[in-house]
């Protein structure tokens, strides 16, 4: 199979899998791009296993990461899959293949109370100082997004998709549609987070826009106006590290690790399909360590030398 045959073929299997799999238009334009790249490579050539190991060759030499090249076989992996299934080859090429890639255990970057501090009195500040019900409109999203973020440790992908009849005030709680369009609901712990989304909806209530965070032109908030604006409050306040909305995520994870909350509600929280995933912020909780290390050390049972 070349690359003409390939890209052929991948348009129905583009559609099985927005259609069938409902995957979302994140995940498939990534595919889209491993796919096509890799039918780029292969040229006039006919795919076999010889050129998918090629192909690991070719992205390590340009310095991909192990992470991004596991992602781009995953995604040529299922479309071989696809193309098996539906009879159009005998037999994917990967049969053959043995993908395994150790990766660098990198450890979740998370923010620091000084930070978050400052960004919330920031946030609050441009609330208070809003001149016109439009400013004080967009302070007062900004303040929900925010908090929503961090007090609920859900993605951003999945904030913005939130619709208004999924978010119950009088009740706390909010559905989610997380990854594969797994449902779940995450209550709102906080009296002052409910009462800023309260504020919000109440402020765009002739809003008619479905989804509960719109932007000025009153259609739903994307994942880049959320790294904007997060970007614009890092610039304005002049942190020194770089902040990302996932760090949001890690930090909610790595606070409830450190107030002895189990792993596996945790993991239910943030809508994690394997324990495993979340197993990384077990490493995370220096500060967790620290206290035990200091208060119940086995050597303070001992008499000081």
């Amino acid at each position: 199979m070349n690359e003409k045959e390939i890209k052929a073929y991948s348009i129905e299997y583009f559609k099985d899998c927005e259609l069938r799999k409902r995957l979302s238009q994140k995940t498939l334009k990534a595919y889209r791009i491993d796919v096509n790249q890799y039918a780029a490579y292969i040229g006039i050539d006919q795919d076999n296993t010889k050129k998918i190991n090629d192909f690991i060759c070719y992205l390590n030499h340009k310095y991909v990461k192990p992470k991004t090249i596991k992602r781009k076989l995953a995604s040529i992996k299922a479309f071989y899959i696809y193309l098996e299934y539906m009879e159009i080859i005998e037999s994917s090429p990967f049969h053959k293949i043995r993908t395994h890639m150790k990766e660098p255990k990198l450890l979740p970057k998370i923010i620091s109370k000084e930070y978050l501090n400052q960004m919330f009195c920031l946030l609050h500040n441009d609330f208070e100082n809003a001149k016109t019900p439009f400013q004080r409109q967009q302070a007062l999203r900004n303040m929900a997004v925010i908090e929503l973020l961090f007090s609920t440790g859900m993605r951003i992908s999945e904030l913005c998709s939130i619709k208004n009849q999924d978010l119950d005030l009088h009740e706390k709680k909010v559905k989610i549609f997380g990854k594969g369009s797994k449902e779940r609901m995450i209550y709102i712990g906080n009296d002052h987070v409910v009462g800023t989304l309260q504020a919000y909806k109440d402020i765009k209530k002739d809003n008619v826009e479905p989804y509960f965070f719109s932007n000025k032109f009153h259609t739903k908030l994307s994942d880049q106006s959320v790294r904007n604006l997060i970007n614009q409050l890092e610039k304005r306040l002049h942190f020194t590290n770089h902040i990302t909305p996932h760090m949001f995520r890690h930090t909610f994870a790595t606070t409830l690790l450190e107030k002895d909350v189990d792993i596996r509600y945790i993991q239910q929280i943030l809508g994690h399909s394997s324990i495993a995933i979340t197993q990384i912020y077990t490493h995370v909780s220096y500060v967790k360590q620290k206290e035990i290390l200091l208060n119940k050390n086995p050597m303070n049972d001992y008499i000081d030398f």
